[in-house]
């Protein structure tokens, strides 16, 4: 037995424009961050690992983070 939904005998439903075109945007997004990912690796498994010197330490990145996401949250309400 497949592990594949049966689909032959149900419709799918199409997308409005818009919503196709966000939806292309946000695969598009993904595909790019995931090549940045890849990159980056590649780099790593063919030059090593960064000086500690030159890398920032996870608690800044993790607080610029939290800035970005709270002024996001201004910016909505």
């Amino acid at each position: 037995m497949s592990e594949q939904p049966n689909t032959a005998g149900t419709a799918r439903q199409q997308l409005e424009p818009a919503a196709a075109d966000a939806v292309r945007a946000y695969a598009a997004k993904t595909r790019a961050d995931a090549d940045r990912f890849a990159a980056v690796l590649e780099d790593i498994a063919a030059h090593g690992l960064p000086a500690v010197e030159t890398c920032t330490p996870w608690e800044e990145l993790r607080e610029a983070h939290l800035a970005r996401l709270t002024g996001q949250r201004q910016a909505v309400a």
